[in-house]
């Protein structure tokens, strides 16, 4: 484990009950390249709605996970350090396995494109060798 959660916690401003990573297994700044992992326990809030009787993690959790897993990479950098990154936009979104209670995602996210303080990134979640979500997103950092 590169990063736990209290060393997260010292870099993206996000924290319980919307902080969605665990841990970051890897991070090569150089290839723009980050790996973290969230664990559902089932004992997350929003699984008493979401839905009954058949608990699934809400999509828009997994987008968020990739986007906090990304900004970990982004706002560990030293021109970035101490900022916070606004969502400016998801693209490609595709959802393609449930994600469960007891679930543990593993959340790969690759930097495409740094212009500025605009930030173009592909992340994809995984279960274990499956696909659950991916999608490109753009981030704004303030």
């Amino acid at each position: 484990m590169l990063y736990d959660i209290e060393q997260i916690k010292q870099i993206i401003p996000h924290r319980d009950p919307m902080l969605m990573v665990d841990c970051i297994e890897q991070l090569d700044q150089e290839a723009g390249t980050v790996v973290g992992t969230k664990t559902f326990t089932g004992e997350e809030e929003f699984f008493k709605g979401h839905f009954p009787g058949n608990p699934v993690v809400p999509g828009v959790f997994l987008i968020e996970a990739l986007a906090q897993t990304g900004a970990v990479a982004i706002l560990s950098r030293e021109e970035y350090l101490g900022k916070t990154g606004y969502f400016a936009s998801w693209d490609k979104i595709k959802f393609r396995r449930k994600v469960l209670p007891g679930d543990t995602v593993t959340l790969k996210v690759q930097l495409v494109k740094i212009r500025g303080r605009i930030v173009v990134a592909d992340g994809t979640a995984y279960v274990g060798e499956e696909k659950a979500a991916q999608g490109t997103f753009t981030c704004a950092i303030r």
